[in-house]
């Protein structure tokens, strides 16, 4: 009997770049935020800011992501329908970001940066 030591992700099917976007997500801090592209770069694909945006479109809910604390490049909440943009807004602000009249958040102040020696957050070794 052979026995499989794959992983959740890989048993549904994610490939090594989601499972990097999904944990690079998972991994920011309360009252921080990442933009989609900064998180693309950090999975190892920089041009792939529109794949995090699809990524966290569906896997939000099933992984548990902290999605409202992913914006655009510009530091704006990006999310085009009003309820969604209001709710992202109201749970950064709950966790400390200021969030102006437009939706901007200051990345100057508020963009987590990980430290370049950080582990690999998808290494699952002891």
């Amino acid at each position: 009997m052979v026995t499989s030591h794959r992983t959740q992700e890989e048993e549904i099917g994610l490939t090594p770049f989601s499972q990097q976007v999904i944990a690079i997500i998972q991994s920011i801090p309360r009252g921080k935020v990442m933009t989609y592209g900064q998180i693309a770069a950090l999975a190892g694909q920089p041009r792939a800011a529109r794949q995090v945006v699809r990524l966290l479109h569906s896997a939000a809910r099933s992984h548990r992501l902290p999605w409202h604390r992913v914006v655009n490049a510009r530091g704006e909440i990006a999310i085009p329908s009003e309820p969604e943009r209001s709710m992202q807004a109201s749970a950064l602000i709950e966790e400390g970001v200021a969030v102006d009249g437009a939706g901007r958040i200051d990345l100057q102040r508020y963009r987590h940066m990980p430290p370049a020696d950080a582990p690999d957050p998808t290494d699952r070794r002891p």
